[in-house]
Order: C-alpha cells, then sequence, then structure tokens
C-alpha cells in the first residue's frame, strides 16, 4: 500500500480509517508496519502539541487518554487483520499481547525476576515476528482473499 493510496478510495471511504479501524480481513506486512508509522506520526504530534499547549494539563491528559484508547483498539484490529493473514484467530493477540506484561508482572512478585524477564522479552520478540515479519499465507483462507493478490488487481 502507497501513502497515497491511504486517503480515500473510489467510493469516498478512507483506507487509513479501515487499515486502522476495520477489524475484517487480512493485511500484509508492509501495511502492518505502515499502521506502526501513523501511530508513531499521532504521538510525535501530540507530542509537540502537548509542549505547546503544557498550561493546559487537563485538556492534554484528556487528548493523551483519547489517542490511547484510539492506538489500543487500532493495534488489535491491526495485530487481529495480521494474524488473519497468518491463518490464525485473532484470540492470538491474548498470548502475544497480554503475555510479556504477565511475565512482567509475575517477575515482581516472586524471586525469578530475570527468568521472567526472559520469558517477556521472549515472547515480545515473537510478537515482532510473528506480526510484522513472517509472511501471510498465500491465496484466500478463511479470514478472506490474499491481500497481496488485491494489491495486484487493483494497481492493474
Amino acid at each position: 500500500m502507497r501513502v497515497v493510496d491511504l486517503f480515500l478510495t473510489p467510493d469516498g471511504r478512507s483506507r487509513a480509517f479501515d487499515l486502522l479501524f476495520n477489524f475484517d480481513g487480512r493485511i500484509t506486512r508492509s501495511s502492518y508496519w505502515l499502521s506502526w508509522l501513523l501511530w508513531a506520526i499521532a504521538y510525535v504530534a501530540l507530542f509537540i502539541l502537548s509542549f505547546l499547549l503544557g498550561w493546559l494539563p487537563y485538556l492534554m491528559i484528556c487528548l493523551w487518554l483519547i489517542v490511547g484508547l484510539l492506538a489500543l483498539n487500532s493495534n488489535i484490529a491491526v495485530g487481529r487483520k495480521r494474524l488473519h493473514d497468518r491463518g490464525k484467530s485473532g484470540w492470538w493477540l491474548l498470548p502475544l499481547y497480554l503475555g510479556p506484561t504477565a511475565c512482567e508482572i509475575a517477575g515482581r512478585v516472586s524471586d525469578a525476576r530475570n527468568v521472567f524477564s526472559i520469558v517477556a522479552f521472549g515472547l515480545f520478540a515473537w510478537t515482532i515476528i510473528e506480526l510484522g515479519l513472517l509472511p501471510g499465507t498465500k491465496g484466500q483462507n478463511e479470514y478472506g482473499p490474499d491481500p497481496t493478490d488485491l494489491q495486484a488487481q487493483t494497481a492493474a
């Protein structure tokens, strides 16, 4: 997906909105990383806005909370679509997203803090590998058509 293609589809829908907030279908690795880039830009803009409007702390707290909730929803949607492209259920997001956090919490309340930190890092690394680096299944699967085939069809 090119950055130019993010703005509007021929029927007037926002492709960026579909990428970030639609829970259905499949997406490619490049679309996954593009979503992270879009959120990084949003957070940089919010940081600059916080610096400029620092004298309105309650407004900034509300803005950070709203953007954080939108980013959480978006990360779940994008992760689910990426897992669908890999031929896996969206329920795999639970161990991928919550596993490192659970290990860190367990490490703080136990004597085996280093072991839990290593396991948390391993789960985090696997999340990056699974969602961002491994290719999706070729052809149609139970979650929809291959997104690389869709990109080839729209380019033609």
